[in-house]
């Protein structure tokens, strides 16, 4: 309000101020100029008395604000020293009891530590009494458990060196017969008797006896035998069986000197060496196939037999020479795993044929079966009846058991001695 005030005032000045101006440019009116004096002495004075009431009552603010202030500062120290006393008081409490909890721990911990020393010394006594005790039986432990470890060690050592006197026997036995077997692969006519058993082996393990037959004249035309041919179903009137010869070769001389040549990495060696195999395998499978094959009596095609499955890969390693005799010789070579898998898949063969051949009497059992399996229904039928008949029965059963017990509701019950008297009489 008193900048308002004054701010008038400023208005009112600058507004005679610039009156006077005028009227002294002017020069007139006289009398406007006396009143504007009288307003403006007028003005000054209501200036003078707003300062002065202003002044009063800004020294009156003043002391009314101090008054308010010592007031708030008493009520804030009065409060602090009534909380500073609270405070006081909370820590001679807090003191007093932690002194007196801190009496009673060390008390429980005097009496805590006396007990443990106490402990402590019974258990030392214990155990070093223990410690005596097991170190003695220990002792005789360790003295019997060595001694009948010594004694093991001693008989195992015996008996080891009895197993190995007897691996030294075992071992010149096996070098024997590792000298045998090389007489016999080096051998002709022993080695081929070899590959032959090997081939009836694989023959007698996937086939059957009726299946297969040894030393077979697969030719009428001459007397060479065949040492293995499977017997295969005949398409044709004149012919009953088909024969499928199998023959085994075992050219070791040539697969050996190529043996010999890659272990000495000797390229020229190699190549003459494995010439020289395909050679012999050419010839073997000419001579195959113009010994044991013969149309309508054989199949046009005959197995040649590898009894080892290096000497099979080293044949598979020459190029084109499968084909080659597939094509000229109508010759296959097979080593045992392929010969095995080539006789399972005849043998699903086989079973299909005897599966082709009693197919009417498979029908006959099915229809035999389809019979005997109608009757079986009717027979579930009168099964049926009989078992809803005896439900019925079992269900009246139980309803004239319930009548018999709501009628026998209110008679009085017996013991089980009494009863049990009562019904044996």
């Amino acid at each position: 309000m008193d900048y308002t005030v004054i701010l008038n005032l400023i208005l009112v000045l600058t507004i005679i101020i610039i009156t006077r101006i005028s009227l002294k440019i002017n020069n007139t009116n006289n009398n406007l100029l006396q009143q504007i004096n009288l307003l403006e002495k007028k003005i000054f004075d209501e200036f003078s008395r707003n300062r002065n009431d202003n002044l009063v009552n800004q020294r009156e603010l003043r002391e009314e604000v101090n008054r308010n202030i010592n007031i708030f500062n008493e009520s804030i120290i009065n409060r602090v020293n009534e909380n500073t006393k609270i405070q006081l008081d909370l820590l001679n409490s807090f003191a007093n009891q932690l002194q007196s909890l801190t009496q009673i721990n060390e008390t429980k911990l005097d009496k805590m530590r006396q007990m443990v020393e106490t402990q402590l010394k019974e258990l030392q006594l214990d155990n070093n009494s223990k410690i005596e005790e097991m170190r003695k039986t220990v002792d005789e432990k360790l003295n019997t458990t060595l001694e009948r470890r010594l004694g093991e060690s001693f008989n195992m050592v015996s008996a080891r060196l009895e197993q190995v006197h007897k691996g030294i026997g075992e071992m010149q036995s096996l070098a024997n017969g590792v000298g045998d077997l090389k007489r016999v692969l080096t051998n002709v006519k022993t080695r081929g008797i070899w590959g032959e058993i090997q081939l009836g082996n694989i023959l007698e393990q996937l086939l059957t006896i009726d299946q297969y037959e040894s030393n077979v004249n697969t030719n009428p035309h001459t007397k060479d035998r065949v040492e293995f041919a499977l017997k295969l179903p005949g398409k044709s009137v004149e012919v009953d069986n088909i024969w499928l010869p199998i023959d085994a070769k075992f050219p070791q001389e040539d697969y050996q000197r190529l043996l010999d040549a890659q272990e000495k990495a000797n390229i020229e060696e190699i190549d003459k060496y494995t010439k020289a195999l395909e050679n012999r395998v050419k010839l073997e499978a000419k001579t195959i196939a113009e010994k044991y094959i013969c149309l309508p009596y054989t199949t046009d095609f005959a197995i040649l037999f590898l009894p080892t499955e290096g000497l099979y890969a080293e044949i598979l390693r020459i190029p084109y020479l499968c084909d080659l005799l597939i094509r000229e010789y109508k010759i296959i070579i097979a080593g045992p795993t392929t010969l095995s898998a080539l006789l399972n898949s005849l043998q699903m063969g086989f079973r299909t044929l005897a599966i082709e051949k009693r197919s009417s009497e498979v029908w006959e059992v099915l229809g035999a079966v389809k019979t005997e399996f109608n009757k079986f229904g009717q027979l579930l039928e009168k099964t049926h009846k009989k078992l809803q008949e005896a439900s019925n029965s079992i269900d009246t059963a139980a309803k004239k058991t319930r009548n018999i017990e709501r009628k026998l509701k209110n008679v009085e019950e017996v013991s089980a001695e009494n009863s049990e008297k009562l019904l044996n009489d």
